[in-house]
């Protein structure tokens, strides 16, 4: 529930006291002494789905910007016409939804100076380089915590639904700046880490488990961004803390930029390329679900000549993110199915050589390496180790399963045999 205090001009006075009779609003008036253009002070308590229908009707009859509107939050409201008035709006409205008013006000809170923010997205995109070198989720999950990035999209999606072009602007900005300084800053100290031997020399930084995972993203990972989005604006909406749902959006941000850095300071573009495109991805998914859903919500600008205007620019909006994002999906489409050919061929090998062995010999292993690419990779290698009893002849398999290999593969790979004795009791 909200408890408002609003300024009412000259000559208004009856027609705003008959707004809320009507809507049957307990209300206190207070004379307005101080001499400005205004007759009188009038507060009331309001059930928080009620706050944007009732602020509209009071607009319509002549309460303006020049004096002002002060919502702020209710903890208990004992009345029973007040009880009358929830019950109403309960089966009219979403008891949940915030006001327009206190959207926007919310969105512009999220959004912190340029000098905070810069700070703080700087210190996570760090904190995210050193947890991924070190292989260490928990690190990783401590820079999302600091991470300032729901605001920036919150804000300029907020200004697009409700006409608010400054606000829109303010919002990419942010959110441009914020991309580009994690991964500045997760480039710098990657190269610090890399040439002050901070760490133990790394060739292959997909070696590392935390690094990998942001290298070759399927589309799960536009399901996770989906899924940010779509909570950032159930928790803007209905008025609920934003700061574990800005953990999430930071999930599919800061380390994906980070490990953009890190590709650039190692020298693997692959690396950066597929960490890009992840991140790419992420920031328009979450901004895509987050504008469908403010617009799905009800939410528009305070006049209604703005509407269209508003509308355009939404389904304009709209319209780039998508197609932006099936552009960058045919990257991920890519992943996804090699992946599953990955996994196919892993499994086609291993259940061609398990059974071309015959007893005594038993084949133990089949390991399979891969092309030292960090995308789209082929099978290079295959080692299998087979056992053998004590007394046992040898047996020649190599070439027989390196065709088989060959065949399953579709490519021609390498094979390797190693034979251990294997003892066994009773």
């Amino acid at each position: 529930m909200r408890l408002v205090q609003i300024l009412i001009p000259t000559g208004k006075r009856d027609a705003v006291l008959g707004v809320l009779a009507d809507e049957g609003i307990d209300y206190v008036l207070t004379d307005e002494t101080s001499g400005r253009e205004f007759t009188a002070v009038v507060t009331f308590p309001i059930p928080t789905n009620a706050l944007e229908p009732v602020l509209e009707e009071l607009r319509n009859v002549g309460i303006n910007d020049d004096g002002y509107t002060v919502v702020v939050d209710a903890n208990t409201v004992i009345s029973s016409q007040f009880d009358e008035l929830e019950e109403k709006y309960a089966e009219e409205e979403d008891e949940d939804r915030i006001a327009r008013e206190e959207l926007t006000s919310k969105a512009n809170d999220l959004a912190p100076s340029m000098s905070n923010y810069a700070l703080m997205t700087v210190i996570s995109a760090i904190i995210a380089t050193a947890g991924l070198l070190l292989d260490s989720p928990a690190v990783v999950v401590g820079s999302m915590v600091i991470a300032p990035l729901i605001g920036p999209a919150m804000t300029a999606n907020v200004g697009t639904v409700v006409d608010d072009h400054e606000m829109f602007t303010h919002g990419v900005k942010l959110q441009a700046i914020g991309l580009g300084l994690a991964v500045a800053s997760a480039t710098v100290f990657a190269l610090l880490v890399r040439y002050a031997n901070v760490i133990p020399p790394l060739a292959d930084v997909t070696s590392v488990g935390q690094i990998r995972e942001r290298v070759a993203p399927d589309f799960l990972s536009l399901i996770v961004a989906l899924g940010a989005g779509a909570a950032g604006v159930v928790s803007l909406t209905s008025g609920v803390s934003t700061a574990l749902v800005g953990v999430m959006i930071a999930v599919a941000l800061i380390p994906p930029a980070a490990t953009v850095g890190i590709g650039i300071a190692w020298g693997q573009p692959l690396v950066s390329l597929g960490s890009a495109v992840l991140l790419l991805v992420n920031v328009l998914s979450i901004n895509l679900a987050v504008l469908v859903g403010l617009w799905y919500q009800g939410y528009r600008p305070e006049h209604w000549f703005q509407e269209s205007d508003a509308r355009s620019a939404t389904v304009k909006r709209i319209g780039v993110l998508v197609l932006s994002i099936l552009v960058l999906s045919a990257f991920l489409g890519g992943v996804t199915f090699d992946s599953y050919q990955q996994a196919t061929t892993e499994s086609d090998i291993r259940e061609a050589i398990q059974g071309s062995v015959d007893p005594p010999a038993r084949v133990l292993t089949v390991e399979i390496e891969y092309t030292n690419t960090a995308i789209f990779q082929q099978p290079r290698r295959v080692i299998v180790t087979v056992g053998l009893p004590p007394d046992a002849e040898q047996p020649l398999l190599v070439d027989q399963l390196d065709a088989l290999a060959d065949d399953a593969a579709g490519r021609d790979v390498a094979t390797e045999v190693r034979y251990v004795t294997v003892e066994r009791n009773g």
